[in-house]
């Protein structure tokens, strides 16, 4: 198995990019074929993504299945694929969410073959970027994970209608586009100080990652180039007060791309911090370290405030996706093992929460046509099912012991009480508003006496349910059973800690 080892994140990440690309010889007549090789891909990614994440040796720890192909060696640039334990566990989070936004895409009658080719596209790059060890061929992968989101939006998403004025679909896609180009541009301008500077350093030029780790940066350069990195990464992550594009994104993408977005795509963003800002400029970190926390407490509280004030159900998880990003980016403001521990997880925890939220809420609007809450009531007495999985990923947000976002958030909780008591003190504030929107959602619009217009509502499909089944399976099992997926993780996280104390 050393071989396979060897090429297996290749193989994850180039499967679904050439996936994608056989997918414009497919003849656009055939949406059922071209919907079955969609999920014949995602399905065999799952199976690879689940084989990384077992297969990772968390008592060795270090960077795993390590390949490495020249590309253009007079830069210092290659293909090098290797995955740490964060990696490792967000890799399977994506195999987890691209798979289910498959199966709720299974009725998708828009030009299906042109959504899946982007599809599949997004959930390479997501790969890709996770894996790669090259700072360049990471932002390759970066750009190639988020740029189909601009049609995945402005063609097949929906507008929504305030009353007083509409907000169109092209309108998201266009803010979410600029939101997040510019937040590029300032990633790429801090790679390429890096990669000049590192050189320099090192005597010879290299974006290799690993290379890049012993390059010893000064302190002013730290200090000048990691807000470079916490801004520009940290816009996809939905970073106060960069964050206005996210809920729009959100709300107008169609259902399988809401799930991706929330559930894997901001992940990209804190990942990026924790992986390049923090782990190669970890004086950078220490410096700026309070306004990291400090940005995450305003998300976690404007994030769940607003949430209160929405009517749109897709609005509401958007912005509660706001106020649980600021968890992440508390936990790794904190510098602390068990606050970074405690974000890395709760990427995963919210991916697969967010994931459910998206998927139920999607099939609400595919039966009933609306998404505004006070128009709804009883729904459970039609949807059963949908209803279920919607309170499942609900009480998941709030923090109910049993499922993994208790675990998540606890750890943050520590490590934000370890170092900064008094925004520990208003993040547990966070997730008590978190529990006033919730409920209040599903007491509103699943119970009491249903409403005559919602009596032909029809339950979610067997192909949803599978989905929902999927997603609430991971969700109990790392809120059960935290050990494993927390050693994994912690042998990542471990080193990064190290390095920041150390400086």
């Amino acid at each position: 198995m050393d071989t396979f080892d060897r090429y297996v994140l290749l193989l994850l990440t180039a499967l679904p990019f050439f996936g994608g690309l056989a997918l414009v010889l497919f003849p656009s007549s055939r949406p059922v074929l071209i919907r079955a090789f969609t999920l014949l891909i995602t399905t065999v990614t799952l199976g690879l993504s689940a084989y990384v994440f077992l297969s990772y040796d968390r008592s060795r720890g270090g960077f795993q299945m390590v390949q490495q192909f020249a590309w253009l060696p007079s830069i210092g640039a290659s293909l090098h694929l290797g995955v740490d334990g964060i990696s490792a566990a967000l890799t399977l989070l994506n195999g987890i969410v691209a798979f289910a936004g498959t199966l709720v895409s299974w009725k998708l009658a828009q030009r299906p073959k042109d959504f899946f080719v982007l599809f599949l596209l997004l959930v390479s790059g997501v790969y890709g970027t996770f894996a790669s060890l090259d700072l360049l061929f990471f932002f390759f992968f970066y750009e190639l994970a988020v740029l189909p989101m601009y049609l995945l939006i402005g063609v097949w998403g929906s507008s929504t209608d305030f009353r007083t004025f509409l907000r169109t679909k092209e309108y998201s896609a266009l803010k979410l586009m600029l939101y997040l180009v510019a937040g590029s541009v300032l990633v790429w301008v801090a790679l390429l100080a890096m990669w000049v500077d590192g050189g320099d350093a090192l005597g010879r030029s290299s974006f290799g990652f690993l290379d890049l780790q012993s390059a010893h940066y000064s302190a002013n350069f730290q200090k000048l180039f990691f807000p470079f990195l916490m801004v520009g990464f940290g816009v996809l992550a939905g970073l106060w007060p960069f964050h206005t594009w996210s809920p729009d994104g959100h709300v107008a993408a169609p259902t399988a791309v809401s799930m991706l977005h929330a559930g894997v795509l901001m992940k990209l963003g804190a990942y990026g911090i924790l992986r390049i800002g923090m782990q190669l400029l970890p004086e950078g970190a220490a410096a700026w370290a309070p306004v990291l926390i400090g940005l995450g407490t305003v998300n976690v509280i404007y994030g769940a405030v607003s949430a209160i004030a929405q009517r749109d159900l897709k609005y509401v998880i958007a912005y509660s996706s706001v106020s649980h990003m600021g968890y992440v980016l508390m936990g790794l403001g904190t510098l602390d093992a068990a606050g970074i521990n405690g974000a890395t997880l709760q990427m995963f925890s919210h991916g697969i929460m967010t994931a459910l939220f998206f998927a139920m809420a999607g099939v609400i609007y595919d039966r009933a046509h609306v998404r505004d809450i006070s128009v709804f009531e009883g729904l459970a007495k039609r949807m059963p099912v949908t209803v279920g999985a919607f309170t499942v990923a609900g009480l998941a947000s709030l923090g109910l012991p049993g499922l993994s976002g208790f675990v998540a958030e606890f750890m943050v909780f520590v490590g934000t009480f370890r170092t900064y008591p008094i925004l520990g003190a208003l993040a547990v504030i966070g997730a008590a508003l978190t529990a006033v929107y919730i409920l209040r959602l599903v007491a509103k619009a699943f119970f009491g006496p249903l409403d005559d217009r919602w009596r032909g509502l029809t339950d979610a499909s067997r192909l949803e349910m599978g989905a929902a089944a999927v997603l609430i399976a991971f969700l109990a099992l790392w809120g059960l059973y935290p050990w494993y997926i927390m050693k994994v993780i912690d042998s990542g996280v471990a080193p990064i800690v190290q390095r920041l104390a150390s400086g």
